[in-house]
């Protein structure tokens, strides 16, 4: 039964950030990379705004009993996304990057522009 219920998560993950990277593409970022991986640590997006590296968290919940999607993204979450940047920049010196949130509660999203920084 735990299987089916991460299923259900994996899917719903991958409808957000399909949902984040539309909503993403729409205001002029260009998607260069999805589920960027490293041992301990993911970016779900990593977009170009122009000549800057963006990379993206996509957060999503259904309900906001707990803070809601913003709520999720504790330190040790962001210092996972600045571990996998650090790895991804590798070989690109001088290049620009930000750190954005998608958050999506339930039917509302917004996205955060430079929600944190590397030194957070």
């Amino acid at each position: 039964m735990l299987a089916k219920t991460n299923d259900t998560t994996t899917t719903r993950g991958r409808e957000a950030e399909a949902l984040a990277a539309r909503h993403l593409e729409g205001c002029g970022q260009r998607v260069v990379e999805r589920n960027f991986r490293i041992r301990g640590g993911e970016i779900d997006l990593i977009c170009r705004d122009g000549k800057t590296l963006v990379f993206v968290e996509v957060r999503q919940r259904s309900r906001g009993d707990f803070g809601g999607a913003a709520a999720s993204i504790t330190a040790a979450k962001r210092r996972r996304i600045v571990l996998a940047a650090q790895h991804y920049l590798l070989g690109k010196p001088d290049c620009d990057c930000r750190f954005d949130c998608v958050l999506i509660d339930g039917s509302r999203l917004e996205w955060i522009r430079n929600a944190f920084s590397a030194d957070d």
